[in-house]
């Protein structure tokens, strides 16, 4: 018989709610948690590479087709940069601004689906299949991370998966394929790293932007200065060499089966412009969500801890049912976001983790992770229409450009639970917080964040080969470059 031993380093004063946070953060993220089924697949594959010299900035868009066949049942998707040695890159080095599982149509017989740069792909070869979310255009992913990506829990509790792969929602003429769009930045020897990671427009020297479209004086930082082939300011003097580097993921999933409920994905951002005529009860269907937005530094006059700026949204919920899953997305100077219901109550607090170190996994000054909610099977609903409040706090200690306030759910329909009345999973009481628990709901405080926007920093996109396999891991890699 084979065995295995995880040795995790810990302190002498941890208590049970530090061994907890560590065993989700450590063990449950591999593994999965106790009882859950045994038929669980898991590949995992390190991504084609690229190569990436000081500061430099690409983009690349490519397309994968062989991702876990058949019916299935999705349960976890969780990725990482990695160098040739296969080592964690700390994000001081090579920030990692997000990436995202995109699923799609492409029509049979067509090699490579039609793309122009403003049109996108050609609708009769390539169409998206968009997640349940009401922002139109971007926000269409499955899953999605940031920075906060190596201690993110992606499992989708049992006996709810996200259904892929049924052949009857596929049109005619067209198959099923998946997009993986990673977005990074290399950071070594920056001039100003936050202000990379948050493309100021002064750092990258463009003037215009990649569709030669002149930028604005007053367009501070964000994508339209920050894409393929730029480079953002280095130290005067600064050599640095030339790298490969990975992007390593894995995705877990189990055939589709009659036992497993299945979960929609619903994106909200912060951002969204919708809104609901004064008293008329009818809603406008437009949901334009910019995705990034500035936040401004506070007057002098006051002191940086009293710094906070707060942007509101409130949208319609478009359906109704039972919350699986629910956490938020931020960048840096993040403190926290809220999702409230129509009656006030609070149906996830989600607050930033910050790193305290050098390590991957704990790099001082970046965010590292989210709290994420996992309510007792049952006991957090939402209803079709109910109005929604969406909240995004930051430190306006000093001006942030370019920031994101997403919220990422999963919500099963109320019916389907009713009969399953029990819910295998995993209760850890030390890790219920009274400041964020309402209704009943467990708040499970481990390093988790939302789907993410396929709009960012750097792309780096790689084809992927995803072997469906029954109780193993498998590894390979395929280079990303810096």
């Amino acid at each position: 018989m084979t065995k295995s031993a995880h040795f995790l380093p810990v302190r002498t004063n941890f208590s049970a709610k530090d061994y907890a946070k560590l065993f989700l953060q450590e063990v449950v993220k591999l593994h999965g948690g106790p009882g859950e089924d045994l038929g669980l697949a898991s590949s995992s594959v390190v991504d084609e590479g690229r190569g990436f010299g000081k500061g430099k900035i690409d983009i690349l868009a490519s397309l994968f087709s062989n991702f876990a066949k058949g019916h299935i049942a999705l349960k976890s998707f969780d990725a990482e940069v990695v160098d040739e040695a296969g080592y964690s890159v700390p994000l001081h080095e090579t920030y990692l601004h997000h990436w995202v599982v995109l699923r799609y149509y492409h029509r049979k017989g067509v090699d490579v689906a039609k793309y122009h740069g403003n049109l996108g792909f050609h609708k009769s070869d390539f169409t998206i299949k968009r997640n349940s979310g009401i922002c139109d255009g971007g926000l269409s992913q499955y899953f999605g991370l940031g920075s906060e990506t190596r201690k993110t829990i992606t499992y989708v509790p049992d006996p709810y998966g996200i259904e892929v792969g049924n052949l009857v929602e596929v049109p005619p003429g067209y198959e099923e394929r998946w997009m993986l769009n990673v977005h990074s930045i290399d950071t070594r020897g920056a001039e100003d790293r936050l202000g990379c990671t948050e493309c100021r427009c002064d750092l990258h020297n463009v003037s215009k932007d990649e569709y030669d479209r002149v930028i604005e004086p007053d367009y501070i930082g964000g994508l339209r200065c920050c894409y393929d082939e730029t480079r953002c300011r280095v130290k005067d003097g600064f050599q640095g060499s030339r790298r490969s580097l990975y992007l390593k993921y894995t995705v877990k999933y189990i055939d589709w089966d009659a036992s497993i409920l299945p979960v929609k994905i619903y994106i909200l951002d912060v951002t969204d412009t919708w809104k609901r005529p004064g008293k008329s009860i009818a809603t406008v269907a437009r949901h334009h969500c910019l995705i990034k937005y500035l936040v401004e530094s506070c007057p002098a006059s006051v002191s940086n801890v009293d710094c906070s700026h707060t942007k509101k949204i409130t949208v319609t919920f478009p359906s109704g049912g039972d919350i699986i899953y629910r956490v938020a997305h931020q960048h840096t100077g993040g403190t926290g976001m809220a999702l409230h219901g129509e009656d006030g109550r609070v149906i996830c607090s989600s607050l930033p983790i910050y790193g305290e170190g050098k390590e991957p996994g704990n790099e001082a000054g970046y965010i590292v992770g989210m709290s994420s909610c996992y309510p007792r099977p049952g006991s957090m609903k939402i209803s079709e229409g109910e109005m929604v409040t969406l909240l995004s706090n930051y430190s306006n200690a000093q001006r942030h450009t370019g920031v994101m306030g997403l919220f990422y759910l999963l919500v099963a329909d109320h019916q389907q639970s009713l009969i399953r009345s029990y819910i295998p999973q995993i209760e850890f009481p030390e890790l219920v917080s009274s400041s964020l628990i309402q209704t009943g709901e467990i708040v499970i405080l481990h390093n988790a964040i939302g789907a993410l926007a396929v709009f960012g920093i750097a792309l780096l996109v790689g084809a992927v080969v995803i072997y469906q396999c029954r109780n193993q891991r498998e590894e390979g890699y395929e280079p990303i470059l810096m």
